[in-house]
């Protein structure tokens, strides 16, 4: 392709570049999603669980879980020749929540990674979110064994508004991943136009 541009003497299509969050509670699956996307090798800040954390590590319904990140993992995708995404994978537990306002900073929408079993643990993340006025969706990591529900259950339990994505995804298949971004792409281009952002680009599947 950069060679036939090259022959044709057309310039190489700059590509633009947003930046999207990837937040939720401890283990619902940030990390798995960032990396099951990520062309590039992705940048994880994980360390291990220790005797310490455990009283505030609630590795209930995760009991396989070892580690957990400590500040962000990273990771880029190109969705078209002319639209790349940034991924920014937040930390899930409490006591780093002052990460999120840095890592926050610029970006044009966020996934809520949700799991039914600890649906709770993702309150946080609705609610800095909505607060701050940054479009997201909500994805239900359809963990083996967990109990599936309609995505209007879950709107229900985290009362949503109507207008807020709820789907259903495996964090770890590429497809699955992938699609997730491009709904909240979507979402967040809907959510501009409405609320008179300027708008960055389309996006069409």
């Amino acid at each position: 392709m950069v060679l036939e541009r090259a022959e044709r003497g057309t310039p190489p299509v700059e590509p633009v570049t947003l930046k999207i969050l990837v937040a939720g509670g401890f283990g619902v699956g940030k990390t798995t999603l960032v990396g099951a996307v990520s062309e590039i090798k992705p940048l994880r800040t994980e360390e291990s669980l220790t005797e310490a954390g455990r009283p505030v590590d609630d590795t209930s319904g995760v009991e396989g879980k070892h580690t957990t990140t400590v500040a962000m993992d990273f990771g880029r995708i190109t969705l078209r020749e002319d639209l790349v995404l940034y991924l920014f994978g937040t930390p899930g537990q409490e006591r780093f929540w002052f990460m999120w306002d840095e890592l926050s900073e610029g970006a044009l929408g966020a996934v809520v990674l949700a799991d039914t079993r600890r649906l709770e643990d993702c309150f946080a993340a609705v609610d800095y979110f909505e607060r701050r006025s940054i479009p997201f969706l909500v994805g239900v990591n359809c963990f083996e064994g967990a109990a599936r529900y309609p995505a209007q259950d879950v709107r229900q339990a985290l009362d949503l508004d109507e207008d807020v994505p709820v789907v259903l995804c495996d964090a770890r298949d590429r497809e699955s991943a992938k699609d997730v971004l491009i709904s909240v792409v979507q979402h967040a281009m809907a959510y501009a136009a409405t609320h008179r952002r300027p708008a960055v680009t389309t996006l069409t599947t």
